[in-house]
């Protein structure tokens, strides 16, 4: 009999791509619901909700989400949103007797100043970006959440900690996404305006490390496809996190070169140095992860290309 899984926001660029990827797999019977059948942020109707499906797995890939500008704009929502769903979510999967839960979080937990790349034991380990701490303390937060239901009553819930994402259903606002979609939709929004520069924020200097999610979708089969003895037994640490991206960061300088190319802009990139960076580097170690049997299979310009042919079919219908 196929397992159950509930995808929590699958309407998202995370949930759509393991939504693509379980409907190959005949082992998944995947479970949705819109937010208009109930609200994540509602203990009582998450837990409603859980006692009418026999679930046998929930993933996490609701969130509220933003690059710089929306997370230094509305820390409060980000925090408050982030641990209201993931604590209805975790919380009312055990209540129902959920024995599987897949957490996803981000890498923006690490310190500022982490020790590249930067390995799971780094978390806690000093200050955060501020920038984005709201939205990096909810996520610290659940993946705590996950190990204490771990050991304190035996569950296994996993927690995956992935890298900068892209890729189809991607929101690309200039101002309000992360940096990757935003830059995508400014060069595109030049070229069509022929514009004669575009304007990135920062030096260029930092490095960032992208991960096509498809990617992370492929990641999230593995991590699933794992029973309960095998996947610790291969982490060798039963409380812990995994580190999911490319092992391969660029500049944003770079990044924004190979935007520039996918796009056919001919115009001049400046860069505000009056803007933040944000963290200088930020390159996961994936080492661990690896240790699954998988690794990332898309480079960048391909993964790009294949954003940018989503964005000019739906141009129209994206998220502003």
């Amino acid at each position: 009999m196929p397992q159950r899984v509930f995808v929590a926001g699958h309407k998202g660029m995370v949930g759509s791509a393991v939504l693509r990827r379980l409907s190959d797999e005949p082992g998944y019977d995947t479970v949705v619901a819109d937010r208009a059948e109930f609200d994540l942020t509602s203990p009582n109707q998450v837990s409603k909700f859980f006692a009418q499906e026999q679930l046998d797995w929930v993933v996490v890939a609701a969130a509220r989400v933003g690059g710089i500008v929306a997370n230094s704009t509305y820390p409060a929502d980000f925090i408050y949103d982030n641990l209201m769903i993931e604590a209805n979510l975790i919380k009312g999967a055990h209540d129902a007797g959920i024995d599987r839960v897949l957490f996803l979080g981000s890498s923006c937990i690490y310190p500022k100043l982490a020790t590249q790349p930067i390995k799971e034991s780094e978390l806690l380990n000093g200050a955060l970006e501020p920038t984005n701490d709201a939205y990096a303390i909810a996520k610290i937060a659940g993946i705590k959440l996950c190990e204490a239901f771990n050991r304190q009553y035996g569950r296994d819930y996993r927690s995956l900690m992935p890298t900068n994402l892209y890729g189809v259903n991607d929101n690309f606002h200039p101002e309000n996404s992360h940096v990757l979609p935003a830059l995508l939709r400014r060069f595109h929004d030049a070229k069509e305006r022929g514009e004669h520069e575009v304007v990135v924020w920062g030096t260029g200097t930092p490095m960032r490390e992208f991960l096509f999610v498809d990617d992370l979708a492929d990641a999230i089969y593995v991590a699933m496809g794992r029973s309960k003895e095998e996947y610790w037994l291969k982490l060798d640490a039963h409380e812990s996190h995994l580190n999911v991206g490319t092992g391969v960061d660029v500049t944003i300088k770079e990044l924004a070169n190979i935007i520039k190319r996918t796009v056919g802009y001919q115009g001049e990139i400046v860069f505000d140095d009056t803007k933040p960076d944000g963290m200088q580097r930020k390159l996961l170690d994936v080492s661990r992860f690896n240790k699954m049997g998988w690794s990332a299979s898309t480079p960048l310009e391909d993964g790009l290309a294949k954003t940018y042919a989503w964005f000019l079919s739906t141009k129209g219908e994206i998220r502003s």
